[in-house]
């Protein structure tokens, strides 16, 4: 991959990078750091990665980045304790947008990032499977799974009102 072939990645990818990352993440701030350095990855290693092959090697680098970045923050905990007339009692959500981040956060974290790329990127089964280092077939079978697993959270009434 050229310096000019790289530039290229770099405008036709990153935007769609960045919006899976963040998805997965819910913060702003961690999905740029997982995107930068997918992308400075990808520049170390532009000799051995051919310019077809450049958006799968990003997504793939930035999946595995965002993977190791979810289990490093899990070994954290933070642990705030408030009085209980400080505490807001939930109220009920009736945006169907929050419902489904609340949907898909019950998740496990293949069965959203298979959601994101399939539903929401447009992605194939094939680039998924590339992607995710899955064949076809398991993309399939998982993202069957998750999406039963969103239809049954999502008809239970409590859940929507």
């Amino acid at each position: 991959m050229t310096e000019k072939e790289y530039n290229q990645c770099v405008d036709l990818y990153a935007d769609n990078l960045f919006r899976f990352i963040v998805k997965n993440l819910d913060h702003t701030e961690d999905a740029r750091d997982v995107v930068q350095n997918a992308f400075e990855i990808l520049w170390k290693h532009c000799n051995d990665v051919p310019f077809e092959k450049g958006k799968s090697y990003l997504f793939t680098v930035a999946y595995h980045n965002m993977i190791d970045h979810v289990r490093k923050v899990k070994r954290i905990t933070l642990v705030d304790d408030f009085k209980e007339e400080t505490k807001i009692s939930e109220q009920r959500i009736h945006d169907a947008k929050k419902v489904l981040e609340k949907a898909l956060d019950k998740l496990t974290d293949v069965q959203r990032s298979l959601i994101l790329l399939k539903d929401y990127e447009g992605y194939s089964y094939e680039e998924i499977g590339e992607i995710m280092q899955l064949n076809p077939s398991q993309v399939k079978v998982y993202l069957h799974r998750a999406r039963l697993h969103l239809k049954q959270y999502l008809v239970k009434m409590e859940n929507v009102i």
